[in-house]
């Protein structure tokens, strides 16, 4: 029996000082840039309260019930088997908390959904294991590139110190403009990828075959990012997402360098090849990772 309670000791002090050495405790979601994450993160709030409120007055009734009803200070248990204003409260009540979550839970989805109007359309494209930026419509349109995990290798062999965004850096992220609509279109090449922003409140599956369609507007500028959300194959974990949300001036000289650049490609097909992370024409991609 004591070496039984050593054990028990012992594992709860690993888990007790484990939890401790942890260098970011955080049990929330990440501050959200854009109105409808906040309608997100307002809405999982209000919800949690609500459940918490239900987990204490179900679980402390219950018990309440145990403790000051047992068999020891000579209570009988009641013998009954309905009661109709009881049976009418547990249907009500908990059809009223239904009622008043679906309200705000469904206006809030059909805002994520609602990609109509765009400043901006970007088609994403998930690759073994990387991703593909197509500009379609909007400010930058035909302007197409990828976008490659931008760790050194030392540092991911372990043989130099690790960087500051460890396996979330990019070669070329996703640019786009502070306070524009933009809409993201997903699918993928090979297998099912999902492309996933936190701070945007973002996630879409990217499958093979299919076209889904998400959106984001920021209301501020700034670097965010993600990573590829769907286990993928062995590289999984190096499939970052970087955006970029800059100002309107700075995303329109950002526009015109990309296009002088594709310019610059256009006339060079050996080049464009082996730049495949650079700048190039959507037609050009597959030749590019070829």
């Amino acid at each position: 029996m004591s070496v039984k309670i050593f054990r028990a000791a012992a594992g709860l002090a690993t888990v007790v000082l484990s939890a401790g050495a942890q260098a970011a405790f955080e049990l929330n979601f990440q501050t959200p840039v854009s109105k409808v994450g906040e309608r997100v993160y307002d809405l999982h709030t209000v919800i949690l309260l609500i459940c918490f409120v239900i987990f204490i007055a179900v679980f402390g009734t219950l018990l309440y019930s145990v403790f000051a009803h047992r068999k020891s200070k000579g209570h009988v248990a009641a013998q009954f088997h309905e009661n109709t204003t009881v049976e009418v409260l547990w249907t009500i009540i908990p059809f009223v908390i239904l009622v008043l979550i679906a309200w705000p839970a469904t206006t809030t989805l059909l805002a994520m959904r609602d990609t109509a109007e765009p400043d901006v359309t970007v088609k994403v494209t998930g690759y073994q294991w990387e991703w593909a930026y197509d500009y379609l419509k909007g400010e930058g349109e035909g302007i197409s590139f990828l976008s490659n995990l931008a760790t050194p290798h030392d540092q991911i062999y372990g043989t130099a110190a690790k960087g500051e965004h460890y396996l979330r850096e990019v070669n070329n992220p996703l640019v786009v403009p502070v306070g524009k609509k933009i809409r993201i279109l997903t699918t993928a090449n090979d297998v099912i990828h999902s492309w996933f922003v936190p701070e945007l409140f973002v996630k879409q599956d990217a499958n093979p075959g299919f076209i889904r369609d998400t959106w984001f507007r920021a209301e501020k500028e700034g670097t965010f990012r993600g990573q590829c959300a769907e286990l993928c194959g062995k590289d999984h974990g190096f499939m970052p997402i970087v955006v970029e949300v800059v100002s309107p001036e700075k995303y329109s000289a950002w526009v015109a360098e990309q296009k002088k650049k594709m310019a610059g490609l256009a006339d060079d097909p050996g080049k464009r090849a082996t730049e495949a992370g650079e700048a190039v024409a959507p037609a050009d991609i597959k030749t590019a990772r070829r």
